[in-house]
C-alpha cells in the first residue's frame, strides 16, 4: 500500500506543479485552491508511504514523479520544448525511479 500511497503523492506533486503554472497566468482563486489542495495531498500522501518506506528512496521516487511529470506537463499543455535530449533525460530519470524501487 505505501507505494500506492507514493505514486500518489507523485501524482498529486505533478498536479500542484501544473495548477501553480495556469494559476500564475490565468491568476483565478479556483486555480489557486486546486494548487493547494493538490500540493497537500501529495505531502498527506508522502507521510502515509514514509510510514513503511525507507526516507532516501521514498522522497527520490516522489521528486522523480514529479519531476519527469512536471516535464512531460510542461510538454503536452504549455508548449515546452519536445527535444529528444529533454525526453531522453525523462527516461534517465524515470528509469532511476524503477531501480530505487527494484532494490528497495
Amino acid at each position: 500500500m505505501a507505494w500506492i500511497w507514493l505514486i500518489v503523492a507523485g501524482l498529486c506533486e505533478m498536479m500542484g506543479v501544473t495548477f501553480m503554472n495556469w494559476a500564475l497566468h490565468r491568476h483565478t482563486w479556483q486555480l489557486w485552491t486546486a494548487m493547494v489542495v493538490a500540493f497537500t495531498g501529495s505531502f498527506g500522501c508522502l507521510e502515509l508511504a514514509l510510514q513503511t518506506l525507507p526516507m532516501g528512496t521514498a522522497y527520490a521516487i516522489w521528486t522523480g514523479i514529479g519531476a519527469a511529470g512536471g516535464v512531460i506537463t510542461g510538454m503536452l499543455f504549455f508548449g515546452e520544448s519536445r527535444d529528444w535530449r529533454k525526453l531522453l533525460w525523462v527516461v534517465v530519470i524515470l528509469s532511476a525511479t524503477v531501480g530505487l524501487k527494484l532494490i528497495a
